[in-house]
This record gives C-alpha cells, structure tokens and sequence, in this order.
C-alpha cells in the first residue's frame, strides 16, 4: 500500500468547474491511466481519494492538492505524468511525492489569494485595504444551503496588499481603453467556515464602499503552513526531506525518472503504447 500527494492547478475555463465535477474527472483519468488504485470496502466500492481544501466554484487555482492510495508502489512522478496526460487542459498535475510523515490537512493553514479588480483605481483599493486593515472586525453576510450566515471576514486575514497591474487587454480593454485595474494579494486563514475571495470583496464594499464595475478575477496561488513571518509553505517539503530524493530539487528528480524509465523493463514503469504504464509484465 503506498500513499501519493498530488499538487494540481484549476485555470482557464474550468474555473467554473464545480469540486463534485472536478472529482468525475479525475476518476476518470486514474481509469484511464490504469492507477493501481486502492478501493473502499462495500456494496459500491469508491477509490480512495482525499481531497484537501478544494477552490469554490469560480475561481482559478495553483496549487489544489489531492491524497490518494494505491495497492502497490510506483514512482510518484510518473503517476503524475500519466494522470496529467489523461486530464483535460486546465486540470494539470504539477507535482507529486509519496506521503511519509503526517497529515497533509494539518499543514494546510492558509491560502494566498490573487484577485484582479478591473476599473478601480489602485489609489482607491489601497485606501480600501488600509482601511479593512485597520478593522477589528468586518462582518459580511453569506447565503448558504442552510440560509443567510454571517461571518467576519477580517480575522481570517492575515495580511492584504495592493500591487498595481497594466490596464486590461482584450474586449474589455477595446471597450474602455482607460479602464484600470488593481491587484490584492491576501494571505487567507482557513477557518470553519472559510472565508472565500467574494467574501473579502464583500468587505470591501462594506468597509469602504469598493463596487467593482466587473465580476473580479480570483485565483489560489499557493497554500499551506503559515509561518511567524505570515509567508506560507509548501505542504510537501516534508514529505521531500524525508524521502529518498528529499535533497534534490524537482527538475533533477524529474529528470531522473525520465532516464530510468526509458531504459528499465516494463515492470519497473515503462511507457507502453498497448500495456498500462503501472502494469507488471507476466
């Protein structure tokens, strides 16, 4: 039994991908990589898969993460590379390592969000993040399957700046060639309930009366362990240092894997045009 952590990015289109859809697909990848998976006990057998702090429906995301357990050991780069070949663009694995010590939720603290906000002055955002800065408190109204909730936004945040970005391209740009645009970078504590990008722009409005004049652009840039400094790390390092390759940098493992593989047997993970890649020969 072997347990491999996977980072993958949600871009493009598939942004509007819901979690529930996101996981069709990738069980329909593992089937056609042919992934030794790991199956539930039961009537209706489920592979096992963990999903760990899944994007909400609209926003693009760097860095989603996913457990999943197989019945025998491959090579966590090449379950990567094949998965990766079976998903449709937008849905890319960029990473891969055997879990080897500890939970993977447990190092999931916060998120790094990038919100683009077209036709708002970066003066005026920055004014509007100093002014949630300097808030105790900045309840927001939530609708969800239960009814409205409230929540408070501003505790979750751990930091918020402005970065200014070049004017829009595209139709928007043709349509109002002066529009500007402004970027926040938020650093997001995970919290019970979460506190999502619509909630933070919902704050905005509420603190400093910032209407955007389109539907912002919202994308996860990482996530993971928070540490004194406020920065985040990567979830995976530990299971890298702790690993057999934890001292080489991923372009030297990646490379590694892709000689062995063009020179071992099948039964060692050779690329086949007829057989599955983690297929053993009889």
């Amino acid at each position: 039994m072997q347990k491999v952590r996977l980072r993958y990015t949600k871009r493009g289109r598939l942004r509007f991908t819901s979690h529930r859809d996101v996981a069709r697909v990738f069980e329909r990848a593992i089937r056609r990589a042919g992934v030794p998976m790991a199956y539930s006990q039961g009537f209706n057998p489920h592979p096992k898969i963990s999903w760990v702090g899944a994007a909400p429906t609209g926003v693009a995301s760097e860095a989603e993460y996913v457990e999943m357990s197989l019945v025998r050991v491959v090579d966590p780069l090449v379950l990567a590379r094949e998965i990766d070949a079976a998903l449709p663009p937008g849905l890319d694995v960029v990473d891969a390592v055997t879990a080897l010590v500890g939970s993977l939720p447990e190092r999931i603290h916060a998120s790094l969000w990038e919100i683009v906000i077209e036709g708002v002055e970066p003066a005026r955002l920055q004014a509007a993040v100093v002014a949630f800065m300097a808030r105790e408190t900045a309840m927001v109204e939530r609708l969800t399957k239960d009814g409205r909730r409230q929540l408070d936004a501003r505790s979750a945040v751990v930091s918020m700046v402005v970065a200014e970005r070049e004017s829009p391209t595209g139709p928007a740009a043709e349509a109002m060639p002066d529009r500007q645009c402004g970027t926040l970078r938020a650093v997001v504590r995970q919290t019970s309930p979460a506190v999502r990008p619509d909630d933070v722009m919902s704050a905005l409005l509420v603190v400093a009366d910032l209407v955007p004049a389109v539907p912002v652009k919202a994308t996860r840039l990482a996530q993971g362990p928070l540490d004194d400094s406020g920065a985040l790390g990567d979830p995976l390092a530990p299971d890298r240092e702790t690993g057999p390759t934890g001292s080489r940098s991923p372009a030297q493992r990646e490379s590694s894997v892709l000689e062995a593989t063009s020179t071992e047997s099948l039964s060692t993970a050779s690329i086949s045009t007829e057989t599955s890649t983690f297929e053993t020969s009889s």
